[in-house]
């Protein structure tokens, strides 16, 4: 049996398997009953290593061990492992958060925050920035700074990006409002983002931008990230951004800022286009 590599990719990432696991199950589907000797040969996996896998795969739900003997597997209806697999994804996943959340209040998380803060002590205030890349960790990443923010946060973002920080951002935005920190947002306003927008003017000042394509955010005038990279042109996976503390060159760029603002179009103006 011959199966592309891309295809056997494409299961591993999907599935969470290895490379054998999904040689061993793809063989199996191919025959529906067989035995880990003749799966060994079919799906190139070698047979030291064939009961383990079937072991393996027997565990996660993939396939059924036959009883008799010689002993055989029996392969599981694909749509059902896609289930099993789910229901196995969301149990790991809230028992993982389960240990997490477990750690709050502990020594264990005492102790790191601990360490954290005496490490910092002997950090130059040039070693306080970072390149960070990927989209979901770049906005991981711009969650954590504002989550800090006490008096302002400042952003300028694309027509796609005040959707995207709408979806990821909005929550936190709002618990800074009610605590009275200063939000201000430009960006290109749409008709695509139009109800997003009328939502987020709700707990931010929102200003329309047509001239300037920046992607950038300042918190408090001391803790900014920018991205590089223009989001129509890159990919969520190679998106990348530096993350600077500096109140030097943040208070700049914040001051820039406000200066830009004024002749900014408020958003009501635009809203009323559409």
């Amino acid at each position: 049996m011959i199966v592309k590599e891309e295809f056997l990719n494409k299961l591993r990432r999907s599935f969470g398997l290895n490379l054998y696991e999904v040689k061993i199950w793809t063989a199996l589907l191919s025959r529906g009953v067989s035995t880990a000797g003749e799966l060994s040969e079919i799906g190139d996996v070698p047979r030291s290593r064939a009961y383990d896998v079937l072991e393996g795969l027997e565990k996660k739900g993939f396939v059924v061990m036959k009883l008799g003997k010689p002993i055989k597997y029996i392969a599981v209806d694909p749509r059902e492992v896609v289930e099993r697999a789910k229901k196995l994804v969301k149990q790991n996943a809230n028992e993982s958060v389960n240990r997490l959340e477990e750690l709050k209040g502990t020594s264990v998380l005492n102790e790191l925050e601990l360490l954290h803060k005496e490490g910092i002590e002997f950090v130059e205030p040039s070693d306080l920035s970072g390149a960070i890349r990927g989209r979901h960790n770049l906005y991981s990443h711009l969650e954590t700074m504002i989550k800090a923010a006490k008096k302002s946060v400042t952003i300028m973002t694309t027509s796609k990006g005040i959707l995207r920080k709408i979806d990821a951002l909005k929550s936190e935005l709002e618990r800074l409002h009610k605590k009275g920190v200063k939000i201000k947002i430009a960006a290109p306003i749409t008709k695509d983002s139009a109800s997003a927008v009328k939502d987020l003017m709700k707990i931010a000042d929102v200003k329309h931008i047509d001239k300037i394509n920046a992607r950038f955010c300042v918190v408090d005038d001391k803790d900014m990230m920018f991205m590089v990279m223009d989001d129509t042109e890159v990919h969520p996976t190679y998106d990348f951004g530096v993350w600077v503390n500096t109140p030097y060159f943040a208070s700049a760029l914040s001051n820039m800022f406000n200066l830009a603002w004024k002749d900014m179009t408020s958003a009501d103006k635009v809203m009323a286009k559409f």
